[in-house]
């Protein structure tokens, strides 16, 4: 009997019964050299189209490998059209905002810069490995794409009406936060830096009749904080968790 599976990798690679996977070098060191695993060991494998599907080790090696896969074990499950945009801060928060709207279902991930955000670049790669590793160890089947960092304002002027946004404001802080009332359909979150929004920015936005300014409770959050509390707000109330 063959054992369950423990291992999950994301492949960038079509996945079918009887579909040859070949592993890249990392792929193949950690499943080989940290993982310990040989051939004919079992690995659930997903690329963000195909589903989950249960694979087995058909060759090993120390700078490459190949699995075979066998059968689907779970049919690909998509995130609710919701986007996270949020303004980098520090490096490892970056980070644990990211991982987190992968596991808490975010389809799209865009860092934005705002007039009082600190980062100036981010690492878009390191930032998509980081979604990469937290689909695989939440049983995700699907990998939200993250963003170059991108201007507020310039994201706005192009902006698509018929996608609301969940506008995070600060300056609200203590009012009661309601979803009673919002539409379902395309939403976007919007976390702000840890300076918070300009006037201008924060004009801009309750001009925008799409813009739904929100409070998230009595006291004010941090940027990581927030991003996790407004995906939890909006996942009850109009995702997939309602």
């Amino acid at each position: 009997m063959t054992a369950a599976a423990k291992i999950r990798l994301y492949v960038d690679h079509p996945l079918g019964a009887g579909q040859c996977v070949v592993l890249d070098r990392d792929q193949a060191h950690y499943l080989f050299g940290v993982m310990r695993q040989g051939p004919g060991a079992p690995v659930l494998l997903f690329n963000g189209r195909d589903g989950e599907w249960l694979a087995h080790v058909s060759q090993a090696g120390k700078r490459g490998g190949e699995l075979t896969c066998a059968q689907q074990s779970r049919p690909l499950q998509m995130p609710p059209d919701l986007w996270l945009l949020f303004a980098p801060i520090k490096k490892a928060r970056t980070d644990f905002i990211v991982e987190k709207a992968a596991e808490m279902g975010a389809a799209r991930i865009l860092p934005v810069q705002t007039e009082f955000t600190n980062a100036e670049r981010i690492r878009q790669d390191r930032l998509q490995a980081h979604a990469v590793e937290a689909a695989e160890q939440c049983g995700g089947t699907y990998v939200p794409q993250v963003d170059d960092l991108t201007r507020l304002d310039r994201l706005l002027e192009g902006w698509d009406s018929a996608r609301h946004i969940l506008f995070c404001d600060e300056a609200l802080v203590g009012a009661a936060a309601t979803m009673a009332e919002m539409p379902r359909g395309p939403w976007a979150i919007l976390i702000g830096p840890e300076g918070g929004f300009s006037d201008p920015e924060r004009t801009r936005l309750r001009a925008l009749p799409c813009a739904h300014p929100v409070s998230l409770g009595p006291r004010i959050l941090r940027a990581d904080t927030a991003a996790v509390a407004a995906m939890t707000l909006w996942q009850a109330h109009l995702g997939d968790w309602a």
